[in-house]
């Protein structure tokens, strides 16, 4: 039986306080509330002029354009396309558009590579590990695995974030998935249909109540809270699992490889099957693959799209500007 993420609910699993889904109106590390669904169509409205703005960067790295000329292409005045970035991560339109440059990505692997080892085994304290902190995973039986979900029940909602439309999944012991889905019925449909083949056997039930405070506690800084972690199901083989527990451990702001990945868990020869893994990751952002990059830096696939990647690799410098 399913129970929203409650007070009651995480004193009788974890022994402590959690009181997560009356935080509808934390700030978030712009200062500002995030009105979840009843602004989603704002949060809709920023993020899509934020694709556009990567997309439009992407086409122009070799130029840098000025901020005139991007807000020109994009159709917007100077001061509204400030206002946007400010309102969404934080961060002037420059500094973004530094922020999800392959120059800032290869900065951010030769200055990350160094302190992997040491990030790996004992964390680190600062505001990198603002994020990581607060998620607790708990990983099912490979016997579950295998019988493709069969018994288990996951709920599932439609959410917007700052990445676009979201799908939020959950089963009773935690936050199961989150996947994205582009806009209209197709989109949605195309998403739940990629978060069923994962698990064919399980039985999905929409209730956008009890995914809403899983969305909450995601997406919105003001709501991370170190003495209630986000409690996490990771469903997979054991070696997928193993790849998705040391993605966790990756300090948020940095960057790693599919090969650093690999010696981590033991297996220094197999960085194509992790590649493999992260692809398979079923728990976008919060389990950060977005964080893996090619060894020059390059921003290699994911399976939400480049322009996702960049946007979350974006939004997390700002994250991290205004500690």
């Amino acid at each position: 039986m399913f129970e929203t993420m409650t007070e009651t609910q995480d004193a009788k699993t974890e022994g402590r306080p959690a009181a997560i889904a009356d935080r509808a109106s934390a700030p978030t590390a712009h200062g500002e509330v995030l009105r979840s669904e009843a602004g989603g169509s704002r949060e809709a409205a920023d993020y899509d002029l934020v694709r556009r703005a990567i997309e439009r960067i992407s086409l122009d790295y070799r130029e840098q354009p000025s901020l005139a000329e991007l807000a020109r292409r994009l159709e917007v005045d100077e001061e509204g396309l400030v206002t946007l970035f400010r309102r969404w991560c934080g961060l002037t339109p420059k500094s973004f558009l530094q922020a999800v440059t392959l120059d800032h990505a290869r900065r951010l692997l030769s200055d990350g590579l160094p302190l992997l080892d040491a990030a790996f085994e004992v964390g680190l304290s600062g505001p990198s590990r603002l994020h990581d902190l607060f998620v607790k995973h708990e990983a099912l039986s490979p016997g579950a695995y295998k019988a493709k979900g069969e018994g288990l029940s996951l709920v599932y909602g439609f959410h917007e974030t700052p990445f676009g439309l979201a799908i939020v999944t959950a089963s009773e012991r935690g936050l199961a998935g989150i996947g994205f889905a582009e806009d209209g019925e197709e989109g949605r449909a195309a998403a739940l249909a990629d978060m069923r083949r994962r698990w064919p056997r399980a039985a999905f039930r929409e209730d956008q109540s009890l995914t809403a405070p899983y969305r909450k506690r995601v997406f919105e800084p003001g709501a991370w809270r170190a003495e209630t972690p986000l409690r996490v199901v990771l469903i997979g083989t054991d070696f997928e699992v193993r790849v998705w527990e040391a993605l966790s451990e990756i300090p948020f702001g940095t960057a790693t490889t599919y090969s650093a990945i690999a010696a981590r868990i033991g297996a220094p020869k197999a960085a194509r099957a992790v590649g493999a893994a992260v692809g398979r990751n079923p728990i976008s952002f919060v389990v950060p693959c977005h964080r893996v990059v090619g060894r020059t830096g390059a921003l290699t696939g994911y399976h939400w799209g480049l322009t996702r990647k960049r946007a979350m690799l974006g939004w997390e410098s700002g994250v991290l500007a205004r500690e």
